[in-house]
């Protein structure tokens, strides 16, 4: 799921605070490390600890009724492209190759190898669908005026909606006249009731109801619910032409690894005919066909709102964003009481807060990786990103106002800061490997198409492993890949397939030593 513009939520200057996303139980004491899982420290990892821990230094104290006051920046996890920092680009006049060169680092031009994607409308239960110029379905033609509406693998071709069978056949979808991109307005296939038009076809796949579609079609759907039109009207068409070309490779990136498009945040948020604007039009016909690759296949292009002035790194390296300056998001403030943090992390009434990890890229340290509240009922360790749910703020760059030490520093990667600027450009993890192990990029493609299939069925971010912490990684012996997640690891071998272990069967796993006393596991642990 990508952290688009138009998706944010209202916030506020200071945020009302509560305890609903509050963990219950005991405390999370333990942190999620490599070295729990029994692998030695590896290059490819990602990380590099450049600066000591502050764990035994002085802390924050709080007190009953105090508060503490978060200094952020941006808006949204801040992974691959930046969009106010792509329009505030584009106002200064780069094109949209720059800036996609910019925040998708590692990658190359490519162009549409699969036209056609699936949908999945989650609103519509039922197809029954008419088009002012007449359809196709079965292999027939049904004249204007006329619907067709889909049960099981039949057919049936009503004298209009609602109106009596005129014949049947055996399809399973009702198509256009053409199925190319770009067609009429009287082509598109509206639902009977709703009117809502579609270009592409519709039909029932198990169980659900789907819109068979050219992806240069989708995209026009998908980039006016995604971005902003009206940056097309001040100076900002490159920014949307950057989106278009990201939107298209997120889905076929996604449909590469498994996952099955829908046209909700879980994919992309996809509204037909009705989402569609002219200024998104154009520039997703001005990039038609363009996608962005990794390893030869697409990239997996997230984007969120606003970086705050840095990427933060991961499949692609971190990047100074200077576009991002005009981010109505760029610097925040949110003061929160002690009281309403003891109760959000479970840890009773708050003696301190402190961000103890950050990535050191930007103001304030950069965004928080690990942050620690202490409290009367014992003290809880978390992620950045975990940190920023509990509490709702708008990003994991934040700083605590007044801590005394600061935190220790985990570098991502890092990238050059402008188009054919300087700097060190590590390029994809991948080739990274290839460099290391020749003939492990693809054994790498393997597992990483596997486990992020895996963790599309189980919900993605909202299922049991939480959100990614890190990368898919070879094991130093090459033998697999695992990958960090805020609340587990998942573990690939060509012999176990994708095996995910959370909670308690993570903790057993990491007691008894993990990969070199155990092997990598052969079944799935979630409790």
């Amino acid at each position: 799921m990508c952290s688009a513009v138009t998706k944010a939520r209202p916030t506020r200057r200071l945020p009302r605070w509560t305890a609903s996303g509050a963990r219950p139980g005991r405390a999370r004491n333990r942190a999620l490390t490599w070295a729990a899982a029994g692998l030695a420290p590896a290059l490819l990892a990602g990380g590099l600890a450049v600066a000591s821990s502050s764990e035994s230094a002085e802390k924050v104290e709080l007190s009953v009724g105090s508060t503490v006051t978060l200094i952020g920046h941006g808006h949204g996890h801040g992974r691959g492209m930046g969009q106010w920092g792509a329009y505030g680009y584009a106002r200064k006049g780069w094109t949209a190759q720059q800036i996609l060169r910019h925040y998708y680092g590692g990658t190359t031009a490519g162009k549409v190898d699969r036209p056609e994607i699936l949908v999945a409308l989650t609103g519509q239960g039922s197809v029954n669908v008419h088009a002012d110029a007449g359809m196709r379905v079965g292999g027939q033609t049904v004249a204007p005026g006329q619907a067709v509406s889909l049960s099981g693998g039949t057919a049936t071709i009503r004298s209009g909606c609602g109106g009596g069978a005129v014949r049947s056949v055996p399809a399973t979808f009702v198509e256009p006249l053409s199925m190319a991109p770009n067609r009429p307005g009287g082509e598109f296939l509206k639902f009977c009731g709703s009117n809502k038009a579609y270009r592409g076809a519709m039909g029932l796949e198990g169980g659900r109801v789907v819109n068979r579609i050219h992806v240069d079609d989708y995209v026009k759907g998908v980039i006016p619910r995604e971005s902003l039109p009206a940056w097309g009207d001040s100076g900002g068409a490159s920014a949307l032409q950057a989106q278009a070309v990201a939107a298209r490779t997120y889905a076929l990136a996604a449909i590469a690894g498994g996952k099955k498009i829908d046209d909700t945040q879980n994919s992309q948020v996809y509204g037909g005919v009705s989402g569609e604007d002219r200024r998104t039009n154009a520039a997703a016909d001005a990039t038609a066909g363009q996608i962005l690759l990794q390893n030869g296949q697409p990239a997996f292009t997230e984007f969120s709102a606003s970086t705050g002035g840095y990427t933060a790194g991961g499949r692609f390296p971190a990047v100074v964003d200077e576009g991002d300056t005009v981010s109505p998001n760029h610097n925040w403030t949110a003061t929160v009481s002690a009281g309403s943090i003891g109760s959000a992390f479970g840890v009773g009434a708050l003696r301190s807060f402190e961000v103890i990890e950050a990535n050191g890229l930007g103001a304030e340290h950069g965004r928080a990786i690990k942050v620690r509240a202490v409290g009367s009922g014992g003290t809880a360790e978390v992620t950045g990103e975990e940190a920023r749910t509990k509490l709702q703020l708008k990003s994991s760059w934040f700083a605590v106002q007044g801590q005394p030490a600061p935190p220790r520093i985990v570098k991502p990667p890092t990238g050059p800061a402008s188009p054919g600027g300087g700097g060190i450009d590590f390029g994809s993890l991948n080739q990274l490997a290839e460099q290391i192990l020749p003939g492990s990029s693809k054994f790498l493609d393997m597992a990483t198409s596997a486990m992020n299939g895996r963790f599309a069925d189980l919900g993605g971010i909202t299922g049991p492993l939480g959100q990614a912490l890190g990368m898919p990684t070879l094991t130093p012996d090459a033998a697999g890949v695992t990958q960090l997640f805020e609340k587990g690891m998942m573990f690939f071998t060509p012999a176990t397939g994708p095996r995910v272990l959370v909670g308690k069967g993570l903790e057993r796993y990491q007691d008894r030593g993990g990969i070199p006393a155990l092997g990598f596991p052969k079944r799935d642990a979630f409790r």
